[in-house]
């Protein structure tokens, strides 16, 4: 082999490291996540802290994509960054949407539906980002 060859195979080489390395996936710790997750679910018991709950479960999934690295200077940019790896986007922004209005105007009067509806896009966001375990079949 000649010179070229060497420095082709090299090239390959660091290449291949790179690549290895950049897509490299980012471990993100689930049971952090997973207690949290629960404590939230505590604030379902009575409807006074309904609003905590959704509020607390947006920071969560903010964290979630701080963890991750998806870019933005808002949270509202990072989800767009995220979307791709998000199976329900419109549940997603549904949800986030609906914790700007309780911020915007705290006496929103929050219905059972609309709170349950925004916990689980919540929840299957986590866990479409790894941050939660999947809900197992069965």
């Amino acid at each position: 082999m000649g010179i070229f060859e060497y420095a082709g195979i090299a090239l390959l080489i660091i290449i291949a490291s790179f690549l290895g390395w950049k897509f490299k996936p980012i471990r993100i710790n689930k049971k952090y996540f997973y207690q949290e997750w629960k404590e939230l679910q505590k604030l379902l018991a009575d409807k006074s802290t309904w609003i905590n709950s959704i509020t607390d479960a947006d920071e969560l999934f903010d964290e979630a994509l701080k963890k991750r690295h998806f870019k933005g200077k808002s949270m509202g940019e990072r989800m767009v960054s995220a979307q791709r790896y998000i199976k329900d986007n419109d549940g997603l922004w549904f949800a986030h949407k609906l914790r700007n209005k309780l911020d915007s105007n705290p006496k929103t009067r929050l219905n059972k539906k609309d709170t349950l509806s925004a916990l689980t896009s919540f929840k299957k966001a986590l866990q479409d980002l790894g941050a939660l375990p999947n809900d197992k079949s069965k």
